[in-house]
């Protein structure tokens, strides 16, 4: 049986890998989805009917897994698209959970170390520590996010004073305690040591996220990602499971990598990301002869006139934003794409890498409104294209088309490569109002010549936009 079980694991890799490699691409995100859940299945299957698991124990383990099958069922039906990026964090604390209960359950089992003697088992209980830690970690910062991205906590970074000294003296406290763990003679004393660190760990996670801005919350999902892997690679080191090592690896690993991706997007180094303060609404004075605030007024324009920009124009380019998501418009968006294609207009959707609220969430909203792939190009293909383009289309999108980011060298996103639509012969932008973005920063693209404000919901807006079109 344990063979059988190792030939199930080593298949189960295979089919995560290949998920991997599937999901990095578009038109092979669907058979990259279906490889993931071949191999999960797999596993589970291969773990449950495994020696591990004793018979008395599989109606306890099937009768979890149908709890967790239905309530993932009813996200799944019930959660809108807009509601992804929290669903995504919640999932993250959820794994950060698992890896602090399986590491505490662990460490008071006695059949779990049964056997273990010198350096083997002063390394199990390094791996319980470690596990719970960044479980606790990924749990509490996760929920923060969670908070963040659904609108129940503000965007704007809390700022402690003297908070890296903070979160010093608890990296001290952690080693400290981790050193009394270490060293203790028996389960009741050992208890204080990881319940103090636990206790550190959750205040960490809560203070790393919250110190976080708005802007940086796609970096913080992917970051929280990475997280969640290491947390399983944790579980999987007390459990001896080797599958829940790989996976835990190789989600840790392409987190990583995503994030450092990312944060290539926005100009931000990873520690820059980590120590927060990037989304406050407070603007720094302006260095002698740096650009001036915005001036002048914006120039509206209705459903009807955009209706006839588009009819005249030859080259269209659409930047889709978190507004889109909110509005639900994609499917419009591909209705008036599908109308203008047609009459022989170039349409085509510019994706900045943290548009949204978490990584791919406008490739996804595409996917899902039957946008065609090859249309869909990603912020450095188009950018030296906009001179040559009539008419962009903003739908929601604020801080990745702000030109600040290029002129302002005071501007808390000063550095960050935006998408250049202010360079297209027009660009309109749709907004609900003149409210700033996420990362609380003012856009002087508003104020430009060439730039018209169509105010209102997108879903609204766009649907009367596609009737007179038509007509």
């Amino acid at each position: 049986m344990s063979e059988l079980v190792t030939v199930s694991y080593i298949g189960a890799t295979i089919l995560f890998v290949l998920s991997l490699g599937g999901l990095s691409n578009q038109q092979t995100a669907l058979r990259g989805n279906l490889y993931g859940m071949i191999g999960m299945t797999l596993a589970v299957l291969a773990t449950v009917l495994g020696p591990q698991v004793s018979t008395a124990g599989i109606p306890w383990v099937v009768g979890a897994m149908l709890v967790g099958g239905l309530i993932g069922v009813y996200a799944a039906r019930t959660v809108q698209m807009t509601q992804m990026p929290e669903l995504v964090a919640l999932m993250h604390s959820m794994v950060g959970m698992a890896a602090v209960l399986v590491g505490v359950a662990t460490f008071i089992d006695p059949e779990a170390s049964k056997g273990l003697e010198g350096a083997a088992r002063s390394i199990h209980e390094m791996e319980i520590y470690v596990g719970v830690f960044i479980g606790a970690v990924t749990f509490s910062g996760s929920i923060v996010a969670f908070g963040k991205l659904s609108g129940r906590i503000g965007g704007n970074p809390m700022l402690l004073p003297g908070r890296h000294w903070m979160n010093l003296t608890g990296l001290l406290v952690v080693i400290w305690f981790g050193r009394a763990f270490m060293n203790a003679h028996s389960v009741d004393e050992a208890m204080v040591p990881i319940v103090v660190m636990t206790i550190v760990a959750l205040l960490f996670g809560i203070h790393m996220v919250m110190a976080i801005g708005g802007a940086d919350m796609p970096v913080v999902v992917s970051m929280l990602n990475s997280y969640s892997g290491w947390a399983a690679a944790a579980t999987g080191f007390m459990l001896s499971n080797d599958l829940l090592i790989v996976v835990g690896a190789l989600v840790g690993s392409s987190g990583a990598i995503l994030s450092y991706i990312m944060c290539n997007a926005m100009n931000r180094s990873f520690i820059s990301v980590i120590a927060g303060g990037f989304g406050t609404t407070s603007v720094a004075k302006k260095p002698a002869g740096g650009a001036a605030e915005p001036v002048g007024e914006v120039t509206p324009v209705n459903a009807i006139e955009t209706a006839e920009l588009l009819r005249e124009a030859k080259e269209v380019v659409i930047v889709p934003g978190y507004g889109m998501a909110v509005a639900q418009a994609q499917h419009t968006v591909f209705e008036i794409t599908k109308y203008l294609r047609e009459k022989g207009v170039n349409v085509r959707f510019g994706i900045h890498p943290v548009a949204g609220r978490m990584p791919g969430h406008m490739n996804v909203l595409l996917a899902e409104a039957k946008v065609p792939y090859d249309i869909v190009f990603e912020m450095d293909e188009l950018n030296d294209d906009f001179p040559k383009t009539d008419v962009v289309m903003v739908i929601g999108a604020n801080d990745i088309v702000n030109p600040a980011a290029q002129d302002d060298p005071s501007s808390p996103i000063a550095g960050m490569p935006v998408l250049e639509v202010w360079k297209a012969k027009t660009s309109i932008v749709m907004k609900r109002s003149m409210a700033s973005g996420y990362a609380g920063v003012d856009n002087p693209l508003f104020y430009k010549d060439n730039n018209r404000m169509l105010f209102g919901d997108a879903k609204k807006m766009l649907d009367e936009v596609l009737t007179a079109l038509r007509a």
